[in-house]
This record gives C-alpha cells, sequence and structure tokens, in this order.
C-alpha cells in the first residue's frame, strides 16, 4: 500500500472508529485492544494484502463492527471456530472481545502470511486464540471439544460454506456467516444441497449485508 493511501487511511480512522462503535459498543479494555489489532493490521497491510485496500478509510465500519455485531447473535457462546480467517475477520475481532471472558476462537487459514499476521496479532493484543493453518476440510473434525458457533466471512458461496460447517453443527455449533446483497440466490442455490431453516439478520454496519443464521444442517 502506497504511502499516501496509509496516510488518508489514518486521518479518516477517529471519525470512522466512532461510528462502529457506535454500532457495536465494547468495554474500554477491549478498545484498547482492537486499537492495538488495526495498528498491527495497518502495519502489515504494506507487505501482506489483508483487506482490500479501498476498505482501509472504513476499516472500523467495514471490518471490526462487521465482526463485533456477530456476538450479539451468541451472547453466550465462548468457543468459536472463523473458517478461512484472513485479516482476522471475524475471528481475530472476536477474540478481542473475547478476552474478557473464558472464550477462546480457533482460526483457521491456509495461508501462511496471513496465519504469521493472525498469531502476531492474538499475542499483541491478549486475545484468547489458536491458529490453525492449514486447509479447513482437515481441522473440523480435529478440534476438540464442544464449538459453540462456527463462522465465515468472504470465504465461499453459502452451499460450500455449509459443506465445510457442517460437521460442527452436527455437534452443536451455531453457524453465522456474513453474505452480501446476493444473499437470497445463495440461498435457493444452498437448498438444492442442504436441508437448512435459516434466520437472515440484517448487517448494522449497512449496504447490503446480511449474517445467516444456522442452527442444524442436513444433507439431501
Amino acid at each position: 500500500m502506497a504511502k499516501a493511501s496509509l496516510t488518508t487511511a489514518l486521518a479518516a480512522t477517529a471519525t470512522d472508529k466512532a461510528a462502529a462503535l457506535a454500532l457495536t459498543p465494547v468495554s474500554r479494555e477491549t478498545e484498547a485492544r482492537l486499537d492495538r489489532y488495526v495498528a498491527l493490521l495497518l502495519e502489515w497491510q504494506a507487505k501482506t494484502n489483508l483487506v482490500a485496500p479501498s476498505t482501509l478509510p472504513e476499516l472500523w465500519t467495514r471490518h471490526i463492527a462487521d465482526s463485533l455485531q456477530l456476538l450479539d447473535l451468541a451472547p453466550t457462546a465462548t468457543v468459536w471456530v472463523d473458517l478461512g480467517s484472513g485479516g482476522g475477520f471475524p475471528g481475530g475481532v472476536l477474540a478481542c472481545a473475547l478476552a474478557e471472558t473464558p472464550g477462546v476462537v480457533h482460526l483457521v487459514e491456509r495461508n501462511a502470511k496471513k496465519a504469521a499476521f493472525l498469531r502476531e496479532a492474538l499475542r499483541v493484543t491478549g486475545a484468547p486464540g489458536t491458529v490453525h493453518l492449514t486447509d479447513i476440510g482437515d481441522i473440523v473434525d480435529r478440534i476438540s471439544g464442544p464449538i459453540d458457533c462456527v463462522t465465515a466471512r468472504a470465504l465461499a458461496p453459502l452451499h460450500e460454506l455449509i459443506g465445510f460447517a457442517e460437521p460442527l453443527v452436527r455437534k452443536g455449533a451455531k453457524a453465522l456467516f456474513l453474505k452480501g446483497q446476493d444473499v437470497e440466490a445463495e440461498l435457493t442455490e444452498a437448498t438444492k444441497y442442504w436441508t437448512i431453516e435459516p434466520k437472515l439478520h440484517s448487517s448494522r454496519t449497512g449496504g447490503l449485508g446480511w449474517i445467516v443464521e444456522l442452527n442444524s444442517v442436513g444433507r439431501r
């Protein structure tokens, strides 16, 4: 990312941060951890493309608040699995928020550079998480213990996401998938392969985003 772009992103951060935290309020301790997370992400973004550069001026609303809103859909969840974590959205952000509870987030990422960022982010923020550098299909059956929620964002079409998450949902996990404006078409396609009863939640961050909630999954 060019130096000018980074300067623009930093200048917009204060206003964007205030808007994001108005949508998804957090404690001062969590806010401090998220500040460290964002600072590290901007540092790494210069070398590793963690988020689309065009979204940097609205990083707090487009990525942080978008991730935090999942907490209200699973308020008692303490163990999360985030598939294809990338730059840590939503998994890294959720880990920052769960640091004040006995929670943990399993972040599954196949890209070594992004996995390295996630490990450093957990270290710097003190957030409770474990990074799994592996393909999704190689890990979902090997994470031991109960899983409360499985998440994914900008990873794959819905019918594929359901296939990845099905072993965890079968064991009792709730699935929360962040999707865009084509959610209805993706749901139609998914019902060709899966028996589902989805709940749709409109994204707090505006635009045409949706959260697909699934509490059970059956193969057709």
